[in-house]
């Protein structure tokens, strides 16, 4: 059986087994999306769980002439990251658990993972700020590896669009991650 028949079976008559099939054949791929995003494996279980749901409330809306199932889905599981990275929840996590890692962290082996945590801790905040276009432009490129062509055909929009908006992106990432340096000197 393909997708294409399982979202019809889906969208006409809520059929769970295809609901399950179709989670079963994206969930890893998803998982492991969200997972590049936040370096934490429950959250991830835990947002990717919640991107299913997402999708299943919406399915109906699916339209394939418009997309692929895929980038729909892609689509969802970005925007929910975003949604997640700007939460207050996320936030106030965030604060949280860098003041109980600090603690529990062994001299040697730690101080590399609490940098590296650090470091992606001022991306996000800094990439947070950004638009949601801009946000996925630069996860659909970074997370997912996609070219510009691709990230162009995903949000049908210019090539050079995408190019202008991650560019600019990456320079404001550069000057953010500069003060951050600064600031840590």
């Amino acid at each position: 059986m393909n997708e294409r028949y399982w979202i019809r079976k889906i969208q006409r008559k809520h059929d769970e087994k295809s609901a399950d099939k179709l989670t079963r054949k994206y969930y890893k791929e998803m998982y492991i999306f969200v997972y590049k995003q936040t370096l934490d494996e429950q959250l991830a279980l835990d947002l990717t769980q919640e991107i299913f749901i997402r999708m299943l409330r919406s399915i109906a809306s699916y339209d394939e002439e418009k997309s692929r199932f895929r980038t729909w889905l892609y689509r969802i599981a970005t925007n929910h990251c975003i949604d997640y990275l700007r939460s207050k929840q996320y936030q106030m996590k965030q604060k949280t658990v860098f003041m109980v890692d600090e603690e529990q962290i062994e001299p040697e082996d730690g101080m590399l993972q609490l940098e590296y945590k650090e470091q992606y801790e001022a991306v996000n905040a800094l990439l947070s700020g950004q638009s949601g276009i801009t946000q996925q432009i630069v996860r659909y490129k970074i997370f997912l590896e996609l070219t510009f062509m691709e990230i162009a055909n995903l949000l049908q929009m210019p090539e050079a669009t995408v190019k202008t908006n991650y560019y600019k992106a990456i320079k404001m990432l550069r000057k953010g991650m500069e003060a951050y340096y600064e600031d840590e000197i």
